[in-house]
């Protein structure tokens, strides 16, 4: 259980009365909660949570280096995915269904939910783009059958 209040006082009166019902240990200071760590400025009474970590976990396992072009958030509004975007060819959609898009989303997502709002945009832009209308009529088309 982490407990968080302005009032130490508070605290210790919680701390108090829960161990008088339940067996508990006192861990002290958290340091990270939930894979996010907890970072604390005492001087202007602030407490931030970040999850540098995590995406640093992510964009290795999505092989994304440090030559990768990175772009500010929230995304630039002139940038537009269409539905023309989606694969064309054969070759390309049986490529495309190698890559992990489902869960670089998710990653994202679960960033975005806990400690990146500034994400939400561009993960919601992308997410439409998921599934695939055009998926019926290339599995079709492998089959050798025709959809009109």
């Amino acid at each position: 259980m982490l407990i968080a209040s302005k009032s130490r006082s508070a605290i210790y009166k919680l701390k108090k009365d829960l161990s008088s019902e339940f067996e508990i240990n006192d861990l002290g200071e958290a340091k990270k909660v939930q894979g996010m760590k907890i970072e604390r400025d005492r001087r202007s009474d602030k407490v931030s949570l970040t999850q540098k970590g995590y995406l640093q976990k992510v964009l290795q396992k999505f092989n994304i280096d440090g030559d990768t072009k990175s772009v500010s958030t929230p995304m630039a509004p002139h940038f537009k995915l269409k539905a023309t975007m989606s694969p064309n060819t054969i070759e390309e959609r049986e490529y495309i269904t190698r890559v992990p898009y489902a869960s670089a989303v998710g990653s994202l997502m679960y960033a975005m939910v806990c400690t990146r709002s500034d994400l939400s945009q561009a993960v919601s832009m992308i997410s439409r783009y998921m599934h695939d209308s055009r998926k019926s009529h290339w599995e079709a088309v492998k089959m050798g059958s025709t959809v009109h």
